[in-house]
């Protein structure tokens, strides 16, 4: 979530950066799920973007639900760019093209995931429907240019805007015409936090498979079942990737540090100002040398909000958070929660995990990321299909959520949020296939119909 952070103690010391991250150590009856989702808004009439301005635009949706839901505004410069629930730390918040991406609360189990998801979707079709706004549950928008999408008015996105083309071909796309289902865990050691990291990474391709949701771009397939796990390979590969120093001896909090310390920075935020410092690293801006803001030191809240911009396929803050699947519709998105809780917070599944990736190598590990975004179940790690390894991690995710043993009112464990995951490999096809099939067949080569069989 980019809410930036507001903690002025200036850094002293490297240790203090290696700290912050060591504050995130939690035991397991501590651990939490969080899972946040973008969405894009569309207008019901004539399926536009939506811009931020006017009484049925993006401020007015925000406006009312701030009236509804009496959350905390976030302001900049006398917009309202998000809200924020103090009692529970869920949070709104706005992409660059409008997508409008909750930020869920910490929650033990994921029926409370759902259950919150449904009180959230309840709560913004009462504010959007009379603004005549719907939302789109697809890893990429399927129909408009770039030059279509609004710009948000958030000081961060110019900066970003402005950056992106220079260092990579896809990065105003990833911004403004991508969504995502993100889920963030947590860790009760380095040596645990190590491990997550490890197999999440190596992983991370079975869930943008079963995930696979962006196969069109402006009216048209683009050669591709997810797109937008396309379009981070040509991002910023300063930031982005598969991390293969992960896998090294000697991983730990400190490299990560390291690594981070080393990445572009986009801005430091003064007060109200984001400063484009786009292209300095961390490092030198923490040696004092950063040129448009010669010898000041960073503060927390700097190194808070740099976290914030590295955009690896898992990252690390004060928890784990898996990037690789693509935006779903809303029945489909506890799974993603489901699967990876099954996977990482049971023991004996994430040995069993570890056992199924820990003689991958680093050469191997990327050309199942590489391939994954065109060929879905069908790319290739050594004589394997992704798809006999998604089933494994299935079987895996499942014996998880079993042991876990988290029951709902109707008895029923977390396994059940995992059948939607069950079903596509059934079908033997990620859902980017299912909806190329309908192009071609009962939608006579338009995109329009996902305006309604995709919407939330």
């Amino acid at each position: 979530m980019a809410r930036d952070q507001i903690d002025m103690t200036p850094l002293q010391s490297r240790d203090e950066l290696v700290a912050w991250f060591e504050a995130g150590i939690k035991p397991p009856s501590e651990f939490r799920i969080g899972t946040e989702h973008e969405k894009t808004p569309f207008t019901l009439e004539g399926r536009q973007p939506v811009p931020y301005e006017g009484a049925r635009g993006i401020g007015a949706l925000l406006e009312g639900m701030q009236l509804l839901l009496g959350w905390e505004p976030i302001m900049e410069r006398g917009n309202i760019i998000g809200l924020y629930d103090v009692t529970g730390g869920g949070a709104i918040s706005l992409e660059p093209g409008g997508q409008f991406e909750l930020s869920g609360a910490p929650v033990e189990n994921v029926h409370q995931t759902q259950a919150e998801l449904m009180a959230h979707l309840a709560q913004v079709r009462e504010i959007a429907t009379p603004l005549g706004i719907g939302f789109l549950g697809l890893g990429m928008t399927p129909s408009w240019s770039r030059e279509q999408i609004p710009v948000m008015p958030k000081g961060r996105y110019k900066i970003m805007s402005n950056y992106m083309p220079k260092v990579g071909k896809y990065g105003i796309d990833m911004m403004y015409r991508t969504c995502t289902v993100q889920t963030n865990l947590d860790f009760s050691s380095e040596a645990d936090m190590v491990k997550k990291l490890r197999v999440s990474i190596a992983l991370q391709p079975v869930a943008t498979a079963l995930f696979a949701n962006s196969p069109f771009t402006e009216g048209k397939p683009n050669g591709f079942l997810s797109f937008r796990s396309e379009i981070w390979r040509d991002t910023d590969n300063a930031r982005s990737g598969m991390l293969p120093w992960v896998f090294e001896d000697g991983m730990g909090f400190e490299r990560w540090v390291d690594y981070a310390l080393d990445v572009p920075m986009y801005f430091v935020k003064r007060g109200e100002t984001y400063i484009d410092v786009a292209g300095s690293s961390f490092r030198a801006f923490f040696e004092g040398r950063n040129n448009s803001l010669p010898g000041e030191r960073p503060t927390l809240s700097d190194w808070a909000n740099h976290l914030s911009t590295i955009f690896p396929e898992v990252r690390m803050k004060r928890y784990l958070e898996m990037r690789g699947a693509d935006g779903v519709p809303w029945g489909r998105l506890p799974a993603l929660p489901a699967f990876w809780v099954g996977l990482l917070y049971d023991d004996e599944s994430l040995d069993a995990a570890w056992d199924l990736v820990s003689h991958w190598t680093a050469q191997e590990r990327q050309a199942l990321r590489d391939d994954v975004p065109r060929f879905g179940f069908k790319a290739r790690i050594r004589d394997r299909y992704l798809f006999e390894i998604a089933r494994e991690c299935l079987k895996l995710s499942h014996a998880g959520l079993r042991r876990r043993g988290r029951i709902d009112q109707l008895g029923r464990d977390e396994s059940r949020h995992l059948e939607p995951l069950e079903r596509i490999l059934e079908s033997g096809r990620t859902p980017a296939e299912e909806m190329l099939d309908k192009f071609n067949g009962e939608w006579g080569g338009s995109v329009e119909p996902v305006y309604q069989e995709y919407a939330f």
